[in-house]
């Protein structure tokens, strides 16, 4: 546990040294310093991903059935759940923070592990905090863009984070079989990217697929930071990530 706490600082530390450069404190910038090596990041995940993920996630699509991805994506949802409600706390939002605290706990019991939402019809709406997301309320620059292999869109800020939200993995605090753990992450892996096979078209029709995916990334991210209420110049960039969602515009996000 000691070692896991060291890993946690050490990760806070590196986001705040890397991100001191930053234009604008907090603030999601669109610089791309390293586009080189981000491009060359990119191409690599592509190709790992057309020649295994996206064909696995095809294969999934098909052979499971909508009611059970459905709980599949509910249940990987409540397990990330405990990074939201533990970062509403980090961002002083203790409200928010109880009331998806209370939201984990009755879809872990009620929900059966979280399968079944059954929190939702109880008026415990769904939220999303991130480490990531913590290090910009408190100020942390988000530093220049960064794509990483297999993980893919990211910043200075956010990439660190990311140690952070791997140990509060409730499943890796039980000290679960490495087998099942790589299951798991497998799966994850597939179902995460069957979510996205509806993109996929609208990517194929962009004349640059790699500054699609990081404009949008960035946006949305900025959205996220302002919990959907980003400021007025923020807010249009926004709605271009909308269409790029809906697959209504083929050239920009």
């Amino acid at each position: 546990m000691l070692s896991r706490i060291r890993v946690v600082a050490s990760a806070l530390v590196i986001a705040v040294l890397a991100s001191g450069c930053a234009a604008t404190p907090g603030k999601t910038t669109q610089e791309d310093r390293w586009e080189g090596m981000n491009r060359g990041v990119y191409k690599f995940n592509d190709t790992v991903d057309r020649a295994a993920v996206k064909p696995a996630a095809k294969g999934y699509k098909k052979i499971t059935p909508g009611w059970m991805r459905t709980g599949i994506g509910n249940f990987f949802s409540n397990l990330g759940y405990p990074s939201t409600f533990i970062n509403q706390f980090l961002q002083g939002k203790a409200v928010l923070g109880l009331r998806d605290t209370t939201r984990f706990l009755v879809n872990s019991t009620i929900g059966l592990a979280g399968f079944l939402d059954v929190a939702t019809p109880m008026g415990l709406e769904k939220n999303d905090e991130d480490f990531g997301q913590t290090l910009a309320v408190w100020g942390v620059g988000s530093g220049p863009y960064l794509t990483l292999p297999l993980f893919g869109p990211s910043t200075m800020r956010d990439a660190p984070s990311r140690v952070v939200e791997f140990f509060l993995d409730p499943l890796d605090l039980a000290d679960i079989p490495w087998e099942a753990e790589w299951g798991k992450n497998a799966l994850h892996a597939v179902h995460a990217r069957a979510d996205l096979l509806p993109l996929d078209a609208t990517l194929e029709r962009a004349f640059d697929p790699y500054a699609v995916i990081r404009d949008a990334w960035l946006q949305r991210r900025e959205y996220a930071i302002y919990d959907g209420n980003p400021p007025p110049e923020e807010l249009e960039d926004f709605e271009d990530f909308e269409d790029f969602e809906e697959g209504e515009n083929p050239d920009a996000p």
